[in-house]
């Protein structure tokens, strides 16, 4: 038994030396890399700032109906964004569109419909109040 632990630690020793010393070394390298470039690492996670928006016209999106006759009860939503915070302060009301999509609705005379929310590249619609809109149909539709 003391020959195979003997022999186990003992033979090819210096291979064995060799391994350790390079295990170490390559430790310490890939810890001082990272340690070094934490700075560049952090940077990754880009600071984000939320801002929302009131008083948004809705806009409807229609193939079949005359748009201009339709009514839509809210008018206007708040459009809350979030995005980097050198292109939120930058960003203007006009550049986010709150629309309403009625393509493919022949006819109708009242109507709950969803909110899509448009927003520039690098900014991220988070969330719309309200969510829906009516949309009221002329009488004579």
């Amino acid at each position: 038994m003391i020959a195979l632990l003997r022999n186990l630690v003992l033979k090819d020793l210096p291979l064995k030396l060799f391994s350790l010393a390079m295990a170490i070394l390559i430790y310490y390298t890939i810890s001082f890399v990272a340690i070094k470039n934490a700075p560049a690492l952090s940077s990754l996670a880009m600071p984000v700032d939320v801002r929302t928006f009131a008083n948004l016209p809705v806009l409807i999106i229609s193939s079949a109906a005359d748009v201009r006759r339709l009514k839509v009860v809210p008018e206007t939503v708040a459009v809350t964004v979030q995005g980097d915070p050198r292109i939120l302060a930058r960003l203007e009301s006009d550049e986010i569109r709150a629309l309403v999509d009625l393509t493919g609705i022949q006819s109708a005379t009242d109507l709950r419909a969803h909110l899509e929310v448009s927003t520039p590249a690098g900014v991220t619609h988070l969330h719309a109040v309200p969510s829906e809109v009516r949309v009221i149909f002329p009488k004579d539709h």
